[in-house]
Formats: structure tokens, sequence, C-alpha cells
């Protein structure tokens, strides 16, 4: 009977481990996850503010060509 108590004690030791290294692994991927959402909206941004920087661009030509057939 003891044996048996000592086994399921171990089994118990060796589930309480694995769920902790899950745990682990799941937040050290959250965190990752997170860093790269961080990236791809900076990335989203630059993208935003180089388009419209373009489109100012754009509009001033325009003007500018405007003004020269006159």
């Amino acid at each position: 009977k003891e044996k048996k108590k000592k086994k399921k004690k171990k089994k118990k030791e060796g589930k309480k481990e694995k769920e902790e290294e899950k745990e682990k692994k799941r937040k050290e991927g959250r965190k990752k996850e997170k860093k790269n959402e961080k990236e791809r909206r900076k990335k989203k941004g630059r993208k935003r503010k180089k388009k419209e920087e373009d489109g100012e661009e754009k509009k001033r030509k325009k003007k500018k060509r405007g003004e020269k057939k006159k």
C-alpha cells in the first residue's frame, strides 16, 4: 500500500511539473505574439504615414502644374 501511495505522489508531482512547463511555454508564446503584434502595428503606422506623405506630395505637384498652365 505504501508503495502505491509513493507512486501516486510521484505521478502527481510529475503532472504538476508538466502543467507548470505548459504554462511557462504558453506565457512565452503570448509574449512573443504581443511583440510581433506591436511590430506589425508599427509597420502599418509607418506605411500609413508614408502613404499620407506621398498623397500630400502629389497634391502639391498637381497644384504646381496647375499654376504653370495658367
